[in-house]
């Protein structure tokens, strides 16, 4: 049994049913409606120290086709190379390294001039169209992840949720995982853990997953302030969505 497994155990699907009541299917996750209040954690982006640059990573990867350094991405018969290349990634994301520095959206929105998230919209890769070349993003510029928060955006909420948590990090807590990307699906025995708020961080590398955690809650339901925190922290990154609540 792997360390991850044996302080987080499997915990009975039924600890799910309160959520299905309150918010309906929660195939890709549980988002509870018309909330009093909410925040969005943005997931971070990197930029290169040289800049975005003038060159789309969809054009990168057209040219390195082209000269034959990498192979054409299929899937059996079918040609995965079709549409735009746009540079984000799917599931776990780390720091890119010693050249990149941390791009926040806010700096970004006011360089280009697109709000950090579109009224009426999610936060995602999609956003900021305008620092964006033909659909793809600058080769300079790392963007936010789908699917996954990256690993010090992680770190950093377990370690503001401990602080606003009724036990700090004895708080006992229950994580659920969106079921369709994991490698055996099965929805009537949803892929739930228990363990204790300190050793959150762990979960970011459980091995029956290559992505973070869809939901988290304390056994009690009872976060304290958790909103206002996030908004006033210097590490992470959230936004308000009105339109959302």
């Amino acid at each position: 049994m792997s360390e991850i497994h044996r302080r987080w155990p499997q915990a009975p699907s039924a600890e799910t049913d309160w959520l299905t009541e309150l918010c309906g299917d929660g195939t890709t996750g549980f988002e509870p409606p018309r909330r009093p209040d909410a925040v969005w954690v943005l997931h971070a982006m990197y930029e290169h120290e040289s800049g975005p640059g003038g060159l789309s990573h969809h054009e990168l990867r057209q040219a390195a086709l082209v000269a034959g350094v990498i192979e054409p991405a299929r899937l059996g018969n079918i040609d995965l190379e079709i549409g735009t290349t746009t540079g984000g990634d799917l599931g776990r994301a780390e720091h890119p390294g010693p050249s990149y520095r941390r791009l926040r959206w806010a700096e970004l929105s006011a360089r280009c001039g697109d709000p950090m998230v579109p009224e009426g919209k999610y936060p995602s890769l999609r956003c900021f169209p305008s620092a964006r070349l033909d659909g793809s993003w600058p080769v300079g510029i790392e963007p936010p992840t789908e699917g996954s928060l990256d690993r010090p955006t992680w770190d950093r909420l377990v370690d503001v949720l401990v602080a606003h948590s009724t036990q700090g990090p004895d708080t006992r807590v229950l994580a659920h995982y969106n079921p369709l990307m994991l490698p055996t699906v099965d929805f009537d025995n949803l892929h739930v853990r228990t363990g204790r708020l300190g050793d959150a961080h762990a979960l970011y590398d459980n091995p029956d997953a290559d992505f973070s955690l869809s939901n988290l809650w304390p056994e009690d339901r009872r976060p304290e302030h958790l909103v206002e925190a996030l908004l006033r922290d210097p590490v992470i990154e959230a936004v308000r969505l009105p339109w959302t609540s």
